[in-house]
């Protein structure tokens, strides 16, 4: 009998094919070190509670069954509120390890080393994330602003390929851009890069230098995950793109024979901390307008069950 793949959700350990439909690139609550102390718009936990709740419950009752989270040490994450949730709302949420950027990572972390940054990714992944007892599914990384890859980020990308390898756990990144960088860095340490899934490769501001044909020719999965951020919204943020032009370039991507590659996702932010948020823009967009646009554009059913089930249930199946 065929092993089946597992992969490491807040409430324990699960068959991939248990997964179901993916929410790939999702966020429960994000927000800046120090946001805690805005006096405007922190939300206390139960603001936070009454904001999420009818979310997830909505995404269960549209058929959605997990919820990617990957909003990283020092951004907001709290896992034992992410057991509280999924146990509530009968979907499977899978926390990470890692950061969005090195620009996110408090002075601690900034000043440590590459081995020191992997044994915490190993630890959170294979022992826990501090007492919660949850296992990290997913390591985040990413490019800090300014669109380069900085030193710390470079050490982080090496530290999560690391951890990558020595536990089996694929990485997902914030930002497609400078992949010239990370992929060198996932070559030298010896990691696959169909473990790799760069993120962020049709938002508004970095799209137009998005390698995305090349990051799929060289193994990467390439990650189509701001859907909903439109220009369209009655106050579009600064990465926003116009509805169609987005559809249209995820559509060519595909048609370029890159199915196998690619994940989509809405990088929602169920209750946003310390800042504003989007507003009119959930994790239930996947449902509402994602899945009818494609299927308007000619999409069948067994492209859209590869894009939120087949491929996400391999990319975060732990192989080792």
């Amino acid at each position: 009998m065929k092993k089946l793949s597992k992969v490491n959700t807040v409430l324990g350990t699960i068959p991939a094919e248990e997964l179901g439909i993916v929410a790939i690139h999702e966020h429960i609550g994000y927000g800046m070190p120090g946001s805690e102390l805005d006096t405007q718009w922190w939300k206390t936990p139960e603001q936070r509670y009454e904001e999420t709740v009818p979310k997830l419950r909505a995404f269960h009752e549209y058929g959605g069954g997990s919820f990617v989270d990957v909003t990283g040490i020092c951004n907001g994450r709290d896992v034992d509120y992410y057991k509280s949730l999924s146990a509530k709302t009968v979907v499977n949420i899978i926390a990470c390890t890692g950061f969005v950027g090195g620009d996110t990572a408090l002075p601690h972390f900034a000043r440590a080393s590459v081995e020191y940054l992997a044994e915490v990714f190993i630890h959170e992944i294979t022992v826990g994330i501090g007492d919660t007892g949850a296992k990290a599914g997913v390591i985040k990384v990413g490019v800090s602003r300014g669109g380069k890859m900085t030193d710390l980020d470079k050490r982080i990308y090496r530290a999560a390929a690391r951890a990558a390898l020595a536990t089996g756990v694929p990485i997902l990144t914030h930002l497609a851009i400078d992949a010239e960088n990370a992929i060198n860095i996932f070559n030298e340490e010896g990691l696959p890069l169909d473990r790799v899934l760069f993120g962020h490769a049709d938002d508004g501001v970095n799209a137009q230098n998005t390698r995305d044909t090349w990051i799929a020719e060289q193994g990467g999965r390439v990650g189509f995950d701001t859907f909903g951020y439109e220009t369209e919204l009655p106050d579009p943020p600064f990465w926003a793109r116009p509805r169609k032009e987005r559809l249209d370039h995820f559509l060519r991507f595909l048609g370029e024979g890159h199915l196998d590659k690619a994940l989509a996702g809405v990088d929602a932010n169920c209750s946003p901390l310390g800042w504003p948020g989007v507003k009119g823009h959930t994790v239930n967009y996947l449902f509402e307008d994602l899945i009818p646009d494609l299927r308007e554009a000619g999409v069948d059913q067994a492209t859209i069950d590869t894009l939120f089930i087949h491929n996400p249930a391999d990319f975060l199946s732990i192989q080792k």
